[in-house]
């Protein structure tokens, strides 16, 4: 199939989405697919017609949208994995990889996916939203997680332990988004959990992986190679029965295609859910491949997989 593959993105996590773009169209490529690519700069010009404005060069962009028969946006972050993307693939008629629209949007925002989780019956951690601008407001009640609502990779994420901390926690957050997550300190083991629908409309999810981290697991260990992961986590039957049926129970809540990384807290009374990823990183080495290939779907396979579901999704 003809698959164009967007990498990049008018965010923070420009250079991981670059990462996944090369690895997804360099995968397609070797079980033969004829793939072009897609590039966004951080000022939003695709390099369709880079010398062009946004607007010129996305319009430049467009006859690619026409040659594709599936899109694969791989641009974490706001303004791709939002839904933005979704909804130009959308309006153009195009298949694309993944989530809608709507998944995306209420995915990218942490406090919309809790209330989703929340009606879903799953626990989440404890918390409350302060636009950037009352910062100042903010009282230090003990030990908390400071994230902006939508933003990834950690990016602006901090952990509180001291009074003195807060303040510049915040600021941190309050550049990336103009919306803030003050959270509760789940004290657990990281589990993540991907969930993939297939082509016949059957979703599944792979063995759970554990992040092993000294403290936050922050954007500097996710991409400096000292993060250590574990997969298949070490989990009891009944434990890792709860943490599939939690991640499938949020996939279906949110609506979600494609594939979709769901986040846990394992606590000793179950599971929390702290984020779900509805465009996760897709490099070789990122979790969702290494959760796949425990379940011996290689990485070009995976990445099969997901156009192929892609096009029968819209051939529905």
């Amino acid at each position: 199939m003809r698959v164009l593959v967007i990498g990049g993105g008018q965010n923070s996590e420009h250079e991981v989405s670059l990462a996944s773009a090369a690895g997804v169209a360099e995968a397609l490529r070797s079980v033969g697919h004829e793939v072009r690519t897609a590039t966004i700069s951080p000022q939003g010009v695709w390099d369709a017609a880079s010398e062009g404005s946004p607007a010129e060069s996305l319009a430049a962009a467009v006859p690619l949208l026409g040659w594709a028969d599936v899109v694969f946006p791989a641009v974490h972050g706001v303004l791709g994995e939002d839904g933005a993307l979704a909804a130009l693939c959308a309006l153009a008629g195009v298949a694309v990889v993944g989530s809608d629209l709507r998944a995306g949007a209420i995915g990218m925002d942490k406090h919309a996916t809790k209330l989703v989780a929340e009606a879903a019956g799953l626990r989440t951690a404890q918390g409350f939203v302060v636009p950037a601008s009352c910062i100042g407001d903010v009282e230090f009640e003990g030990p908390v997680v400071v994230k902006p609502v939508s933003a990834g990779s950690s990016y602006g994420v901090s952990l509180v332990r001291e009074e003195g901390e807060l303040l510049g926690a915040l600021r941190a957050a309050a550049a990336l988004d103009d919306r803030i997550l003050v959270e509760e300190v789940v004290r657990g083991r990281e589990i993540d959990v991907a969930v993939i629908r297939e082509a016949g409309g059957v979703r599944w999810a792979a063995p759970p992986l554990e992040i092993h981290a000294a403290g936050l697991f922050d954007t500097a260990m996710k991409y400096d190679g000292s993060a250590r992961f574990t997969v298949p986590a070490q989990l009891t039957g009944g434990e890792a029965a709860s943490l599939t049926r939690a991640a499938l129970a949020m996939f279906d809540a949110l609506g979600c295609a494609g594939v979709a990384r769901v986040d846990f807290f394992l606590t000793e009374d179950g599971p929390v859910l702290n984020e779900v990823n509805t465009v996760p990183g897709l490099t070789p080495a990122s979790q969702v491949p290494r959760m796949f290939a425990a379940a011996d779907v290689s990485y070009p396979e995976l990445t099969d997989r997901l156009v192929r579901a892609a096009l029968a999704s819209a051939a529905r």
